[in-house]
């Protein structure tokens, strides 16, 4: 048995998905990479997920000849899609066009080059229902990620806001989930409430147990005073009336959240202060610095960025990453595909 925490969690992803109904079907989009290659193979001779590579099929075949990596015939063990033949697919480019038709701030030129390119052909195929997730960025910036995400899948029914969370792997076991850590910078009260919502949901689906929210401030339950505490605790009110059975609160320092004793102390008439397992920095640069201390300092394993949000789960790679790093975003990808609905309701 694995011994790391990390691969003790990815590991029940593997065994969730072996009982899953369905063997979902999640597209590496640069299929061509040495590394999303290692993952594809990987996962195949696992056969918990079928890993589809987006590229020419010749080329694909060659280089993993070349990396002596075998790549199964069988296209319900592994296969691949071809950006040509997507793009002369007519209902392809028909439903590419219209979402691309819809951002009018596009020119003409940049429609007919997103319109070839592999990644926004590769998440047409995911608005299509052809495949049921998708992994991106490990040779794009995310920027790239971010605008096939919005453009083409779409954001989930009652979400405005494409955000971001990192799953949290501590050496005791424990996973917590940390929001919003590499999209939007400095968000509004609403935009907060979005985001504690969709991370409520990555939490959930990536680790069977119910979160319990704690949106952070430098101040606990008004012991400051400051606008940028009632952007926080406008955000609770905002979740609390449109999910009333969420377990939420704040504003909430991060001692008070997570430490018993503190949460009592600081605020004892919460049921999340000292018992919250996900956490939403009131910005971008505290969630970013944040992940990045537990990860350096604490030694928490990062897994993520995972984007959330959107219709259909699309995720972002860090250029940095492994083989082993794309496979197990791929299970995490895979595991979100076989919830019915992309935002649960909280409602109990």
């Amino acid at each position: 048995m694995p011994t790391d925490p990390a691969q003790t969690l990815i590991t029940t992803w593997a065994d969730r998905l072996r009982d899953a109904q369905h063997k979902p079907r999640i597209a590496l989009a640069e299929g061509t990479d040495p590394r999303a290659l290692w993952a594809a193979a990987h996962l195949a001779e696992q056969g918990t997920v079928t890993p589809v590579l987006t590229g020419n099929p010749t080329r694909i075949r060659d280089l993993a000849a070349d990396l002596d990596l075998k790549l199964p015939e069988d296209p319900d063990a592994l296969d691949i899609l071809d950006p040509a033949a997507l793009a002369a697919d007519p209902r392809c480019a028909d439903a590419l066009g219209e979402a691309l038709e819809a951002r009018r701030r596009l020119t003409s030129h940049d429609r007919r080059e997103l319109a070839a390119d592999p990644l926004f052909l590769t998440a047409t195929a995911l608005r299509l229902g052809d495949i049921d997730g998708c992994v991106a960025g490990s040779n794009r910036p995310t920027a790239d990620v971010l605008r096939a995400g919005l453009y083409v899948v779409g954001l989930a029914p009652g979400i405005r806001t494409l955000s971001s969370s990192f799953l949290m792997v501590l050496p005791d076991g424990r996973a917590l989930g940390y929001g919003d850590c590499a999209v939007v910078v400095d968000p509004t009260s609403a935009e907060l409430a979005d985001i504690a919502r969709a991370t409520a949901t990555t939490y959930e689906q990536l680790t069977d147990d119910r979160a319990r929210l704690a949106l952070l401030s430098f101040s606990t339950k008004g012991s400051a005073q400051h606008p940028q505490v009632d952007r926080v605790r406008d955000a609770v009110r905002l979740l609390r009336a449109a999910d009333p059975g969420l377990e939420v609160d704040g504003d909430l320092q991060y001692d008070a959240a997570s430490v018993p004793a503190i949460g009592r102390a600081k605020a004892p008439a919460s049921t999340v202060a000292g018992q919250a397992n996900t956490f939403i920095f009131p910005g971008l640069a505290a969630g970013n610095i944040g992940y990045k201390i537990a990860q350096r300092v604490g030694g928490a394993t990062a897994i993520g960025p995972l984007l959330q949000g959107l219709a259909a789960p699309l995720h972002d790679l860090s250029r940095g990453c492994s083989g082993p790093d794309i496979a197990a975003l791929t299970l995490a990808t895979a595991v979100q595909s076989t919830v019915s609905s992309p935002l649960r309701s909280h409602t109990k």
